[in-house]
């Protein structure tokens, strides 16, 4: 997609994603045959429900319909929220993952595997989990020191074991 489409899209969609109460996260436009898809992406500090979705998507659609952003001939509208293993990219990514396993590439090199506790405007506090018995331990990130991070999917998390047993109890 050119640059071009790809601002006349984004100025053209995220007005309508913004009165949604929702953040515009990406648009992509691929080419599957002779297909289009367009694929927008949208995210809030509360998540999107399927209704929000939709919501979103129904505006989206008919905004698309009265231009010719897409240009002539067929194509596909998905509308969704990031994936569970997002790119944290800007800083309102990182308040969203608060409490979550993050992998961090440093710039020092090499990476760090921590969850995020708390961020600010100039980086995260994170707690990185203790191995073989021992502590965990803080670690404060500068977002300078961050050259890439991304949300990690945990299946068994210790503590949400201890909150279901005692929500069981």
């Amino acid at each position: 997609m050119s640059t071009t489409q790809s601002e006349r899209l984004r100025e053209l969609l995220e007005p309508l994603v913004s009165s949604q109460g929702l953040d515009l996260e990406e648009i992509e436009v691929d080419s599957v045959g002779r297909k289009r898809v367009l694929r927008v992406v949208v995210d809030s500090d509360t998540g999107a429900d399927l209704d929000r979705i939709a919501d979103v998507s129904r505006a989206l659609s008919a905004k698309l319909d009265e231009t010719d952003a897409m240009g002539e001939g067929e194509y596909t509208l998905e509308v969704g929220t990031p994936g569970a293993e997002r790119l944290l990219t800007e800083q309102r990514h990182y308040v969203r993952a608060t409490d979550r396993l993050v992998k961090f590439q440093l710039a020092e090199g090499g990476e760090l595997v921590a969850r995020i506790l708390k961020v600010d405007d100039e980086g995260v506090d994170t707690e990185v989990p203790g191995v073989k018995g021992r502590k965990a331990t803080a670690r404060r990130l500068a977002f300078d020191d961050i050259v890439r991070a991304r949300v990690q999917v945990e299946f068994a998390r210790k503590d949400n074991k201890d909150n279901k047993k005692e929500e069981e109890a």
